[in-house]
């Protein structure tokens, strides 16, 4: 915002416009030492201690070299939707073909029972499955990639034990288990012709399916309702893998899960805002960087910090309103924060409808001047910070150029996200100015191609094709390997 628009506003407004500024503005020099911590705790999550970041081996010990075939099939469970696909890679190189369908996660089932959990899902494949090939009964198994995209250890690509929900799940009896019999228990139940070839988190998949169509890509990211990247890294860098003597220029896929960065905080720039989330959350003390940069937060600290105006400070937001629907914990989601970016009006007419049809309030034109410079602190602070992990994976891997690929609601969709981030990339990596504004970055943040659907195919199929090649490494149970054909294409 210009600051002579900011000369317009009465004194108080302007003074509290100037203090949020003060908070959430996140300069280069922080901007580097974040990116500096985070390597660090990159390389600390690699080691036999571990650290706050998980750094999950997942068992993809390759990339796809874009002549991978066959027919699979991929399950996705989201924090939203579940979606089933099936996916077709053909004779040409890397290219693919798609049908799928999705399905509510419906919000009861995320704080159920496991058991009602796993049901639904294997009704959502049935149905999926009856649509498409018919009677089920005269089915052979299908070789399937489950994207479970929560923090879950993998000792094997086709088990995962899950080390905690996030995304608003809390399912008891779950965390700490295999998720995968649980699975295939609901299948066999209902008589599903599936057999889980691997299961993959969806960072992994958006690494992988990015790498199928640009040879470049090196780095995967999800930037949407969690966050969260995956990268290549050579076995011999692996400290905690050692025992398992792999050869030492093997890759292996590496999802990070760095949503926990930081869960010390010794160096995110936090606000009072940020300490109220985390002691609010079903998990204080955790996730610390996702609950900065997040699609889900994003929105709970932009109403903290309208809630915090109205009720304490001097100047008296909305005053003589009633603000209860605005007292609702997570009532507005990040798509509330694009909305208001992206009123193109120098009145801010869209944002003042959107605050009278969702909230019941009628701001004054100065408190609009206020809550557009407040979604554009928040938003920027997002793809600044977001960035320091690219950057962080970028310095370790020794990366001066390559491809990123990222997804997500607030990559996709979010205004100026790509580009806060790209400037950002800019500061911490010390590249000079562009001499042409239309030449590429160094590293480019891409979108990326659908990990959860394609990668988890791309996946099932690297999976047996490894297999085929003798390579077991990380496989629990070689034996559903040899009664799994993919459909053919």
């Amino acid at each position: 915002m210009a600051s002579g628009t900011l000369d317009n506003l009465p004194k108080d407004l302007r003074n509290e416009i100037e203090h949020l500024e003060r908070l959430f503005t996140v300069d280069g020099a922080k901007l580097k030492e974040v990116t500096n911590h985070f390597v660090n705790e990159l390389e600390k999550g690699l080691s036999v201690q571990g650290g706050s970041i998980p750094m999950n081996p997942t068992w993809v010990m390759s990339f796809p070299d874009g002549n991978e075939t066959g027919t699979y099939l991929a399950l996705d469970m989201g924090g939203t939707n579940l979606r089933v696909c099936q996916v077709t890679l053909t004779e040409t190189k890397s290219e693919f073909d798609i049908i799928q369908s999705k399905y509510r996660m419906p919000e009861e089932l995320k704080t159920g029972d496991a058991e009602e959990l796993w049901e639904y899902i294997a009704d959502c494949l049935m149905q999926f499955i009856e649509t498409h090939h018919g009677d089920p009964t005269k089915l052979d198994a299908l070789p399937l990639g489950f994207t479970f995209s929560y923090p879950a250890t993998q000792n094997y690509i086709d088990e995962g034990i899950l080390q905690r929900w996030t995304k608003g799940f809390d399912i008891a009896g779950v965390e700490g288990h295999n998720v995968v019999p649980m699975f295939e228990a609901a299948l066999q139940r209902r008589g599903v012709p599936i057999k889980l070839t691997a299961l993959i988190n969806d960072t992994t998949g958006t690494l992988i399916a990015s790498a199928y169509t640009d040879p470049k890509m090196r780095i995967g990211c999800i930037f949407g309702t969690g966050c969260n990247a995956a990268y290549m890294e050579n076995c011999g860098s692996i400290p905690k893998l050692a025992h398992m003597n792999l050869p030492p220029d093997m890759p292996m896929a590496i999802n990070c899960e760095w949503g926990a960065f930081d869960n010390e905080h010794k160096v995110l720039p936090r606000t009072p805002y940020d300490v109220i989330i985390d002691k609010d959350s079903p998990r204080p003390g955790q996730q610390s960087f996702e609950k900065m940069v997040a699609g889900l937060y994003l929105g709970e600290i932009f109403r903290l910090v309208l809630v915090d105006l109205h009720d304490n400070q001097d100047i008296k937001i909305f005053p003589g309103q009633n603000i209860a629907k605005l007292r609702k914990a997570y009532s507005l989601d990040s798509s509330f924060l694009s909305l208001i970016e992206e009123d193109p009006f120098e009145n801010l007419s869209e944002t003042f409808e959107l605050f009278q049809t969702k909230l019941g309030l009628t701001p004054t034109g100065p408190e609009l001047e206020l809550i557009r410079r407040t979604a554009e602190l928040i938003g920027t602070r997002a793809a600044r910070l977001s960035a320091c992990g690219v950057a962080a994976i970028s310095k370790k891997k020794g990366y001066k150029e390559c491809h990123v690929g990222a997804d997500g609601s607030v990559f996709n969709k979010y205004p100026n996200f790509k580009a806060r981030g790209a400037q950002a990339l800019r500061e911490i990596l010390d590249w000079p100015e562009k001499a042409d504004p239309k030449e590429d970055d160094p590293i480019e943040i891409l979108a990326a191609e659908d990990g959860s659907g394609v990668g988890a195919a791309l996946i099932a199929a690297l999976t047996m094709q490894r297999i085929k090649q003798g390579n077991m490494h990380g496989i629990l149970h070689p034996e559903n390997f040899r009664t799994t054909e993919p459909l053919p294409a």
